[in-house]
């Protein structure tokens, strides 16, 4: 037998791969944009393409996870009290714009022909926005952080709760479903809270010490299928319950937002959710039906073109009576105006319980996939017909001074006292150590520390390295300190770095990698404790700065020709500072006994 039928399937494998890294980079090249990259490659590929995969749905159905972790680690960004916060915008705006877009979508598939069933269902399927899409393009344009976007995402977040009584409304406008339909939807109802309330618990509850143990125990593969059994576990409990995966990962998120080791589940997730996500993008590209499209073309260009546009003017409208900008509530409108993944769902329900046959299926899947790959398309053209707005500086003062943003890494006794004088004069500061012992203690103190390797670059990443002002690395392994110093030079140039030393010859391997300050460990301390003692000997104050002035000037100069020529030649210098030292010590002491004879 060969080798190729028992072993990995590594065609398809490279063939994703590669439709990935040939089409993004030329596309976001181009200026438009990576998902629109990922969609093109698809279609390419795919079964209506050059047929390197015959099923496109498959795919879907696995890459449907990248959106599950994308809104895992959007979680992650959202503390409860924010989302509380957003409350109002979640069920307010949330609820105004999906139930405008239903009521004007249904009419447009009544005026389109469809029996009004149908026309629901059609326009409902439609108002479900793509998460994916519009998440990814939130991320791009920095927007997810700001206002506009995360009014956006209190919208998306709506849509997927909505998902659950729409399902349900599918069932009961079934045939025959009448006489159950109101048992089962307070079932289902009843199934969802528990997931949530289950879900909940086991977030406040079991989460962080499970992660704490782990972390005692020092298995980095470990800490990583954690973090995929949270998101992934998540997701399946809110399945179980009927709702929708992105929402069990989102919540899942949530509750680990204020955790000690957001930091280090937000890197072990981002690789794979990257690549599930570009996935998810390259399978809808291969669902795209061409011969469907061919055959209907006339019906499906007029059902994308009516829906984009009645679904886009509803959330201007709404955008606008909710107050926001006209700019703001154009790029709202632009950016939801197509449809999204959860439409596959509700349209297979209906399609399961026979309020739509297999061609409508077909053509109305059709009709979402098309809005959702000319979306990338209208974003670029909404771009460059409206150029962002220049800030204005009306009435804004100067800054006297500003912040500092500081990431600390390594938060024992040395990190601890700098980092207390970094809040006394409230700097932002963002901590990471690998102790978990050390950061539970840390945190009862009222320092915000998380767990954290900062010899791994993506854990640099998303604590904040590259937005941060000023990095101090501050842990007590020598070898782990020089890789993240070389870590932090290579990917965040500019930004200063200063380090702590273990002793002389590693302060010199330090500077040679790019500190740009360094400080030994026990070098300061030993000065301080040695003027005491001078004093306590009953030398003037004066005498032992002296003293102390001498010793730190001689120190510097060894310390120069050391990591000019070596520890040889500082060898011979402190050998001849130890005499200089000695003579001048004896020439002072007979000064002072003859000083003394006279008097």
């Amino acid at each position: 037998m060969s080798a190729e039928s028992h072993g990995p399937d590594l065609v398809s494998a490279v063939a994703l791969l590669g439709a990935a890294v040939v089409a993004v980079p030329l596309f976001k090249r181009l200026g438009l944009g990576s998902v629109l990259g990922y969609l093109v490659a698809g279609l390419v590929i795919g079964p209506y393409g050059i047929g390197l995969f015959s099923d496109a749905q498959s795919i879907l159905h696995v890459a449907e996870l990248g959106v599950v972790m994308f809104l895992f680690i959007i979680g992650l960004e959202m503390e409860p009290s924010r989302l509380w916060g957003m409350r109002q915008q979640i069920f307010g705006l949330g609820l105004a714009q999906v139930g405008l877009c239903i009521g004007l979508l249904m009419s447009v598939g009544v005026l389109m022909g469809l029996p009004p069933v149908v026309a629901f269902v059609a326009g409902t399927g439609f108002v479900l926005t793509s998460t994916a899409i519009v998440m990814q393009m939130l991320e791009e344009r920095r927007m997810v952080g700001v206002q506009a976007g995360q009014r956006i995402v209190a919208v998306l977040l709506l849509e997927d709760l909505a998902i659950v009584p729409l399902l349900a409304l599918v069932a009961f406008l079934a045939s025959g479903a009448a006489e159950t339909s109101a048992v089962a939807r307070w079932q289902a109802v009843g199934v969802g809270l528990a997931s949530i309330a289950g879900l909940i618990a086991a977030g406040l509850w079991l989460l962080n010490p499970m992660f704490r143990l782990l972390a005692e125990a020092r298995a980095r593969e470990v800490m990583t299928a954690a973090a995929l059994l949270v998101v992934l576990g998540s997701a399946l409990a809110m399945q179980l319950g009927g709702l929708s995966m992105a929402m069990g990962a989102f919540l899942a998120g949530v509750l680990l937002s204020e955790s000690d080791f957001r930091h280090q589940l937000e890197a072990d997730v981002e690789p794979f959710r990257g690549l599930l996500l570009g996935l998810f993008f390259l399978a809808v590209g291969m669902a795209l039906d061409l011969a469907v499209i061919a055959a209907n073309w006339a019906t499906i260009a007029i059902g994308v073109v009516a829906y984009m546009l009645v679904k886009g003017v509803a959330i201007y409208g709404v955008a606008r009576l909710a107050r926001a900008g006209h700019r703001e509530a154009l790029e709202r409108a632009v950016m939801m105006a197509q449809g999204g993944e959860f439409a596959f769902v509700l349209y297979a329900a209906a399609g399961a319980v026979g309020i739509i046959d297999a061609q409508t299926n077909a053509v109305l899947t059709a009709t979402v996939i098309v809005s959702m790959v000319l979306t990338p398309v209208m974003i670029i053209l909404h771009d460059r017909m409206v150029p962002p707005e220049e800030p204005s500086l009306d009435g804004v003062e100067a800054p006297q001074h500003s912040e500092a943003s500081v990431l600390i890494i390594g938060f024992g006794r040395f990190g601890q006292m700098v980092g207390s004088s970094m809040l006394t004069r409230q700097c932002s500061i963002s901590v990471i150590d690998t102790d978990p012992e050390m950061v539970r203690e840390a945190n009862a103190y009222g320092f915000k520390v998380h767990y954290g390797d900062g010899t791994r670059l993506d854990i640099l990443h998303a604590a904040g390295a590259g937005r941060a002002r000023m990095i101090l690395c501050c842990v007590d392994d020598r070898d782990a300190a020089l890789r993240i110093l070389h870590l932090l030079k290579s990917e965040f140039r500019g930004i200063p770095v200063l380090c702590r030393a273990f002793d002389r010859e590693h302060a010199m391997r330090l500077l040679a990698a790019g500190a740009d300050e360094v400080v030994r460990e026990t070098f300061e301390s030993a000065l301080t404790l040695g003027r005491e003692a001078l004093i306590r000997l009953h030398n003037s104050e004066e005498d032992a700065d002296e003293v102390i002035a001498t010793l730190r000037r001689r120190d510097a100069e060894r310390f120069a020709l050391e990591s000019s020529q070596g520890m040889e030649a500082g060898r011979r210098l402190l050998l001849s500072h130890r005499q200089d030292w000695l003579g001048e010590g004896q020439a002072k002491a007979e000064a002072r006994a003859a000083e003394q004879t006279r008097d």
